[in-house]
């Protein structure tokens, strides 16, 4: 079964029991603001705030009962992002939800002191969004993403499943700290597997399209999407150049995989929608942020679509597959 149903199915059945049990919650009516990376209209992100209100749902709180949530959405657009972040700070929330590292700078220049609880955010120490893991000390903490160390095992994973690869274009966003880590830990490891690393900024689609299709004109080439918000904006973009210029790609989040990339290897994101359910909950009881410490990943997932590795003329290894933790056939 896939992840995706899996949150259907338990949303009604696990939202009940915990009702009962916090009957006494107060009758005033809490607002939480939320500021997404992705469109209203990616499916992705219509996954993410499912799984954030399910989770807030079984911990007593309703949206439009005793909780009023404000969706904004800066859909990669950094001038949108900061005009989305003052609006939503001007709102006066409780507490507001920041959906990756590219939203959480805008926030905390609008403000402050409103709590802020982020996801997927990488580095947020060198991002100087906290103080440290343990004690943030400020407004904000969460939940990061991939160590940097994870980004070897990207090219491990290429290496496995398109063995003929020796040259890597890596791309990634040059202007935030994970940007520049990820790519670091990659080079170190590059010269293990024989592999020569070409970085490839995504700022925006037409940069992208640009130094992939020059990229692609050598031979024995493949792609390493590393972890960002923009990487997940242009996602389908880059998902369509890999596979037109027949490039085998390794992509950080396994929604990469299910939209027809060839494999992924990263932390599941719809976990930690729901994990943040519960720093919003604590929260909104009183909690400070400065004491709740930033948390990491609980589990990596490995996804692989079988469909894409035929067009591409790639045989899987059994013993690749035999690791997988989704099979897109």
């Amino acid at each position: 079964m896939k992840r995706r149903e899996f949150i259907t199915l338990i949303g009604g059945a696990a939202a009940a029991w915990p009702l009962a049990a916090r009957a006494q919650q107060s009758e005033q009516k809490r607002r939480v603001g939320v500021l997404m990376g992705l469109a209203a209209e990616d499916t992705e992100a219509r996954d993410r705030i499912a799984a954030f209100e399910q989770g807030l749902q079984q911990l007593g709180w309703t949206n439009g009962g005793n909780l009023q949530i404000d969706y904004r959405r800066g859909a990669g657009a950094t001038d949108l992002t900061r005009r989305y972040a003052d609006e939503l700070v001007a709102l006066a929330p409780d507490v507001i939800l920041a959906s990756g590292g590219t939203v959480v700078g805008p926030l905390l220049q609008a403000t402050r002191t409103v709590p802020i609880v982020f996801t997927q955010t990488p580095d947020p120490v060198a991002a100087g969004f906290v103080a440290s893991l343990a004690r943030p000390g400020g407004n904000a903490t969460g939940f990061t993403t991939s160590e940097y160390g994870v980004s070897g095992k990207w090219l491990e994973l290429l290496k496995e499943i398109a063995p003929g690869v020796t040259r890597a274009a890596v791309l990634r966003d040059p202007t935030i700290p994970s940007g520049i880590g990820q790519f670091a830990s990659l080079q170190s490891a590059a010269p293990s597997f024989g592999v020569e690393l070409s970085p490839v900024n995504v700022r925006d689609a037409s940069e992208i399209e640009h130094d992939v299709t020059a990229f692609a004109r050598g031979s024995n080439g493949g792609l390493i999407v590393t972890s960002s918000g923009l990487a997940a904006v242009h996602r389908q973009l880059i998902i369509t150049l890999a596979a037109r210029h027949r490039l085998p790609a390794i992509y950080s989040y396994s929604y990469f995989a299910t939209s027809g990339g060839l494999i992924s290897y990263g932390p599941d994101p719809i976990d930690q929608y729901r994990r943040a359910a519960g720093y919003v909950d604590r929260i909104l009881r009183g909690e400070k942020p400065a004491d709740l410490p930033v948390q990491a990943p609980t589990k990596y997932e490995l996804a692989i679509n079988l469909k894409t590795a035929k067009a591409l003329g790639l045989t899987v290894p059994p013993t690749l597959l035999a690791r997988a933790d989704e099979v897109i056939e």
